[in-house]
Formats: structure tokens, sequence, C-alpha cells
């Protein structure tokens, strides 16, 4: 399977199955000096770890993870770091009936017509668990970019059509869904409850902002910060959609509305506005990044559904095993993981774009070698 890799210097490659012995990622390409622990990153995989609320998975998984290498005495070396997470509580039975016939909503269909034969168990390499590689590597990148000064914030802005309509920070990790807004996920609980009752599950949009940006960040053509991430986004399972600042809104409106205007701000050219998002041209402009993802509803649903069998044969199947009802909460962090690794690869492309840039950093090289 190729695939698995993802980016250019800070390089991530994922790896296990949902219902293998385990998960994990290889992370190359960091800088060594970086402080980092698995207590660090831990913090990060606890926040999509299952079982956090009724409205998760149902699965016991304490997703500890482990650093076999590439740390020493608390920060980086510089060499590949290897993570991994063991898995504890799998219930493959659940999925043995599974795999003579194609889930709605899944990539059985799809894994059988690729490769001939797929590992039914949870969806193997298709599971959401694979994203916990992604968030381990991601928290090491978000780690680096804290030091650059560059923070990353990403919430459920919309959860089954109900919006967050106040934006309360401290509100978001005292809520299940990760909701800015008190009322709103006060909201989305009681309609969440009729949706479990009706065994459906339910889709939203997160949403997510970067702050300290340098200007520059990106290139013009394929390599744009706004394309890379957006393949960062859709590469996640659940996503099906992607945009930046007005987005598809930008459709709707005029030239003379869109455009930013710049304006001189204590001293230093800046943007009035940021319909744009904080890119243009495909390179960061100093403006805040905003993204919004798409979040499709849950595929595995407990009521009855239609498919057929691999030999065509129509069938009526209800999904067994343990699903969450809804992504979108623990989604969250798995965005903003992304989000980290694309930004540390985009931060060390742009250390050799600018000859000047390349010879100060070289003179402060050879100052400390004296």
């Amino acid at each position: 399977m190729a695939g698995s890799t993802f980016g250019t210097i800070f390089r991530v490659t994922t790896w296990g199955e949902s219902h293998g012995k385990g998960i994990g990622a290889v992370v190359d390409g960091v800088p060594a000096g970086i402080p980092i622990s698995e207590e660090v990153i831990q913090g990060y995989l606890n926040r999509r770890r299952p079982g956090q609320s009724r409205f998760t998975t149902q699965r016991k998984e304490q997703d500890q993870v482990r650093i076999l290498s590439g740390v020493f005495e608390g920060k980086t070396t510089g060499t590949p770091i290897a993570l991994e997470v063991r898995n504890e509580d799998q219930r493959s039975h659940d999925y043995s009936d599974i795999a003579g016939y194609y889930r709605p909503g899944h990539a059985d269909f799809t894994f059988d017509e690729k490769y001939g034969f797929r590992d039914y168990r949870g969806g193997g390499r298709s599971s959401g668990r694979e994203t916990i590689g992604r968030v381990a590597a991601g928290a090491i990148a978000e780690e680096f970019l804290k030091m650059l000064g560059i923070t990353i914030l990403s919430y459920s802005r919309e959860i089954g059509g109900i919006r967050a309509e106040t934006f309360e920070k401290d509100q978001i990790e005292r809520n299940a869904f990760r909701m800015p807004d008190e009322l709103a996920a006060e909201k989305v609980e009681a309609y969440l409850k009729e949706k479990m009752a009706e065994c459906d599950s339910v889709g939203g949009i997160v949403e997510c902002t970067v702050s300290g940006l340098p200007r520059g960040l990106g290139e013009p053509v394929f390599d744009k910060l706004d394309a890379n991430l957006a393949k960062a986004m859709l590469s996640i399972g659940a996503v099906k959609g992607f945009e930046m600042g007005d987005g598809f809104a930008s459709a709707k409106s005029c030239g003379s509305v869109n455009n930013d205007p710049f304006i001189n701000k204590e001293g230093k050219v800046a943007k009035e506005t940021n319909h744009a998002g904080g890119v243009l041209g495909g390179m960061s402009d100093g403006s805040d990044l905003m993204m919004r993802v798409a979040i499709k509803p849950t595929s595995s649903i407990s009521r009855t559904q239609h498919t057929v069998k691999q030999d065509g044969t129509p069938i009526d199947v209800v999904i067994k095993g343990r699903h969450d009802p809804i992504i979108v909460p623990r989604a969250v962090v798995v965005v903003e993981a992304m989000t980290a690794l694309v930004l540390a690869d985009a931060v060390l492309m742009n250390m050799t774009s600018r000859a000047d840039r390349i010879c100060e950093c070289y003179r402060r090289w050879r100052e400390e070698e004296r």
C-alpha cells in the first residue's frame, strides 16, 4: 500500500490497523532539541481517545503512547522518532459477519476492488484509529511550532446543523462536543439524544485558526499552503469538504467586498479584513489562518440499511460493534494535528527561500562554532 507517508522535510509515516496489535508512526526530519515526552504527546492523544462521554464509542482504549526512538533526555535528537500505541480492547468477532458484504458509507467495496482482499475487522487501515499516528506526530510538530510563537486552535463550529453563535475559548474543553458556545452545546446534546434513540448518527464542521504565522509560508504553484492544507484535511477519513477564509461564501460575493484592503498598521503592511483566510497566492500573508472542514456522519449506524453481498445478492444489515454517534468532537484534535504537520513542514521548507536568510543562519552558526 502506497500513500502512508506525508510531508517533504518533516515527514510522518503512519502504520497499523484498528484490530491489529498496535497503531503508530515514524516521524523523520524533526529538528534536534525540541522538548518532547510521552506525557506531552499523551495530552494530545487523550483528546481523541474513545470513551470520553456517552456520545463517543465505548471501546475501552487508554491509547498509551511509547516513544521508541529519536528522543533522549527529554529532547528530540534529530533522528527518526518511532511512536507506538498498543490496541487493548479489540472485539474482532463483532465484525465477522461483514466479511461477506459491503457496509454503506465504508471503504469495504473499494478495498476489495483495489486489492482483492481486505481487513474487515473495524476497517483495518481505513478505521478512525489510524489517526492515532497522525495525532502523535502532530503533537511533536505543534510543540515545534510553539517554540516559534505559532499557535493552533481547533473546535467544533457546527454539529447537526446547530452552529456556535458565540465564541468563548474556555468553553471548548468544558463540554462533550468541544464547542465554544455553551448554549449551542446544550442544543446539540438534546439533538444527539434524539438521533441516538433513532439509531442514527450526525456530522458537523470543525473550524481551525492559526496565529503567529510568518509571511511567505507555502509555494506559489503546486505546493500552495492552502493546497497542502486541503490535501491534509481531505486525507482524514471522515472529511468531505474544506474551505479557507470565506470559502464557498466567496462565490456569492463581489470583488469589492471579498478583496482584503491593505493598510499601514503600526508601521507595517497589514490587511484590514481577512476574507482570504490568511493566504494569498498560495503563501501565508501574516493574518490569522482560518479554515473549516466538513465531517460526515458516522457510517456505522445500528439501524437497518440496504446493501449487497460480494456476489451482488441484496440484503438488509444492522451494523454491530461500538461506534461514535458523532465523530466531530474527537476529530477536532486530528484537524489540529494535520495542520501542525503541514505548517512544520512549510517552516522548514521556507528556510531555503531567500539567500539573505540563509546567510544570516550560516553567520550565526559559524559564531556558535567559535
